[in-house]
């Protein structure tokens, strides 16, 4: 049986594959322009086509990698030197080499907290972060046991695609290699929630063993689903009717009988097909980037920006390996062992492939036009050691909401720069303080997207970002 987010309705694996064809593909694919998009590329002002948001999963440490407090004491600043970059005004980890190289065209913001918004666990991080809002009081109540509600704001990701005029052949709004926490601790802030089933992501799958073979749930067959009844017209619509009669009983169906035709066209296209084959690439490029997942999964970032897709998130997906040796699930969540973990494994993971995304953008003159943004849940705490790892000796960070940083690139963004700055222990916001509500503004901005009204599954009016600025001065 499969679940969808927000709806929880099951199916069997043959009607989830048609129906994923809808709700991932042809809903998302709707032949108009969604209110207000006309108004929100004002004459004159250049603005992003695509933005690639690439998400540290667990929490990257901010004071170990962009943000360092070399004059703080040692239990603070810990093991590692900042080094000089392409940037005067940027200094980076030592352990960032590759990255120091193209910091010409990075601007960081070194001032971003919550405010006392938020919960201190992963799910809520997740939340402010992705949508620009903080979550409603069942977020203190349930903490990693929220699940996603229908009600909930939706995605940035989402935003961008019931703003922006569909893709002809690909999905709006893409997210690899993974959907974050699923099945147990899904995460919520990943999807269209309260705008509606198809303006979710389409959730596209790789692992750590296989990282140039991508699953796209539309072009997947699985179980009794063959070629041959694709390929029978008459057998695929007959499917998809009985697909929407399930889809209607769930709380976020919307009208897919529309969307039919579109969706087998879309099953059986050449050119969706071709813009997940990864393999395609030379090996010199792919020998830039790297070979692991996390470097497979920029480097399909850059061919979707190719391919027109305006939104694509990357989920760092982790290793079970970090898990003992960092007390981190895996990821960015480094509770103990943080040093070591950080130089050895994480640091060169991430340098290496997000330095090439960068270099690879601009050569091919789609920086400009593309916005690179790197966030995170949370950052971790400045004073190292955590109770729960050993303390002091146990060489850990635990969580911290209160400040972190973001780094953003091209769509319009002014390289080279720092903006905003943290406290001399890098625990609070001090020079120009941001929150999420200010990054969610910034991004929709780069991207054209001023007019932020909406209309919900009921009809009803209402703005999908009340709060919050852009962050003008990074432009």
């Amino acid at each position: 049986m499969s679940f969808c987010p927000g709806g929880h309705f099951p199916t069997d694996r043959r009607t989830f594959l048609v129906a994923g064809g809808l709700t991932f593909f042809g809903a998302n694919l709707a032949g108009y322009a969604p209110p207000g998009f006309a108004s929100s590329r004002p004459a004159g002002r250049k603005t992003a086509r695509s933005t690639i948001m690439i998400w540290l999963s667990g929490g990257a440490s901010h004071i170990d990698t962009w943000d360092m407090k070399p004059e703080a004491p040692l239990e603070y600043r810990g093991t590692f030197q900042p080094v000089a970059t392409t940037a005067p005004a940027i200094q980076l980890c030592e352990h960032l080499p590759y990255l120091a190289g193209q910091a010409h065209h990075l601007a960081i913001v070194r001032s971003l907290g919550d405010f006392g918004r938020g919960t201190g666990d992963h799910h809520h991080g997740y939340y402010y972060n992705l949508t620009g809002h903080a979550g409603d009081p069942s977020f203190r109540q349930l903490l990693n046991a929220r699940t996603p509600y229908p009600t909930d704001w939706p995605s940035m990701a989402s935003v961008v695609a019931y703003k922006r005029p569909p893709h002809a052949y690909l999905p709006s709004a893409i997210t690899l290699p993974q959907k974050e926490g699923a099945p147990e601790y899904t995460r919520p802030g990943q999807f269209g929630a309260r705008l509606g089933l198809e303006y979710d992501p389409v959730f596209v799958e790789a692992s750590r063993e296989k990282p140039l073979e991508y699953a796209v749930p539309a072009l997947k067959l699985q179980g009794d689903v063959t070629v041959g009844r694709l390929n029978s017209r008459q057998e695929l619509l007959s499917t998809l009717d009985r697909a929407t009669l399930v889809a209607e009983k769930s709380l976020a169906a919307g009208d897919y009988t529309k969307h039919q035709h579109k969706a087998f066209s879309l099953l059986m296209s050449r050119e969706t097909k071709s813009a997940f084959d990864i393999s395609s690439e030379t090996q010199a490029v792919r020998d830039k980037y790297g070979h692991g997942i996390n470097s497979t999964t920029m480097l399909m970032a850059r061919r979707l920006v190719e391919a027109g897709v305006p939104y694509i998130t990357v989920f760092w997906k982790g290793d079970n390996e970090l898990d003992t040796l960092c007390k981190s699930g895996g990821g960015w969540d480094t509770h103990g062992n943080n040093f070591n973990c950080l130089r050895d494994r994480l640091l060169p993971e991430f340098d290496r492939p997000f330095a090439a995304l960068l270099d690879d953008l601009a050569q091919r003159g789609l920086l400009d036009e593309t916005l690179v943004l790197v966030s995170s849940e949370m950052g971790r705490k400045p004073k190292v050691g955590d109770p729960r790892s050993g303390g002091e000796n146990g060489a850990g960070r635990d969580h911290w909401t209160s400040c972190m940083s973001v780094l953003m690139a091209g769509g319009g963004i002014r390289g080279g720069q720092t903006y905003g700055t943290s406290d001399r222990y890098a625990e609070y916001p001090a020079d120009n303080p941001v929150s999420a509500e200010d990054v969610a503004h910034t991004v929709f901005h780069a991207m054209g997207i001023d007019d932020l009204s909406a209309v919900d599954r009921e009809g009803r009016p209402f703005d999908l970002m009340a709060d919050g600025r852009v962050i003008g001065e990074l432009f």
